[in-house]
């Protein structure tokens, strides 16, 4: 059983009590266009179930973050921005001082164009 807080924004999408423009989705995670893009594309890869972020993952549910990789690459594949002539970032944010404004672990998918360094 997948366990959802109510008051969970991304739970609520996961769940598709909230609509979302999904991209993919795995048994575990699903993927769904950023509402505010920071690049062509945009995609945030959720865990269906609860997590509130990469600082609280434990032994029991560390799987799911390789499930959000893997996931990632997937997305990657369908926007076209794999392979050695493109590229992407993943980024996972953790916290207030990193903006993390949802908090439920996800893992942005960014690319479509160069992205510069440091990010923002």
């Amino acid at each position: 059983m997948v366990e959802h807080m109510s008051d969970c924004l991304f739970c609520r999408i996961a769940s598709g009590e909230l609509p979302s423009t999904p991209v993919a989705e795995s048994e575990l995670a699903f993927a769904f266009r950023d509402a505010a893009p920071q690049a062509p594309v945009h995609v945030l890869v959720i865990p269906k179930a609860h997590v509130t972020s990469a600082h609280t993952v434990s032994d029991v549910d560390a799987h799911v973050v390789g499930e959000l990789v893997l996931l990632a690459q997937r997305v990657a594949a369908i926007e076209g921005i794999d392979g050695e002539d493109r590229g992407y970032r993943l980024v996972m944010n953790v916290g207030a001082d990193a903006n993390m404004s949802v908090p439920h672990l996800h893992l942005h998918v960014l690319g479509g164009r160069a992205l510069g360094w440091p990010p923002g």
